[in-house]
């Protein structure tokens, strides 16, 4: 295994024969590494893996090491989540209210994750959009 934690990450993109060996053997490389070289390193990891559909194997991986990976600090990940979580919400909001003016869809397109999560617990109670959304 190289020194270089570059040469580790990208080594995911090779024609590997065990490839949960190889992730673990990576993940334990990046392990060492400081905190924010660690998150820097697994979200090049996390995206170079995906090329190869192996992002749940690096994830089984990834959680056995003694370090804390947030899908939702990754750049595209969290991305990728939030959509579907705004989706999932329009789709709710939709079947309870009815079409959605703009100004809803703004608000669902520039919401926080936490606002969401409140949303999609207030939905249960909403009497309105206002209600929902206040």
């Amino acid at each position: 295994m190289s020194e270089e934690v570059s040469d580790n990450v990208i080594a995911i993109l090779a024609h590997l024969r065990d490839h949960k060996e190889a992730a673990r053997k990576i993940v334990a490389r990046l392990a060492g590494l400081e905190p924010a070289q660690r998150a820097t390193a697994l979200e090049q990891l996390f995206i170079l893996a995906g090329l190869r559909r192996l992002e749940e194997t690096v994830e089984r991986e990834a959680r056995k090491m003694p370090i804390h990976i947030d899908i939702l600090e990754n750049q595209v990940l969290g991305r990728e989540f939030k959509r579907g979580e705004v989706t999932v919400l329009r789709r709710q909001i939709e079947k309870r209210f009815g079409t959605l003016p703009d100004w809803v869809e703004e608000r669902l397109a520039t919401a926080s994750t936490s606002q969401l999560d409140q949303w999609t617990l207030r939905i249960l109670d909403a009497a309105s959009l206002e209600d929902l959304l206040r």
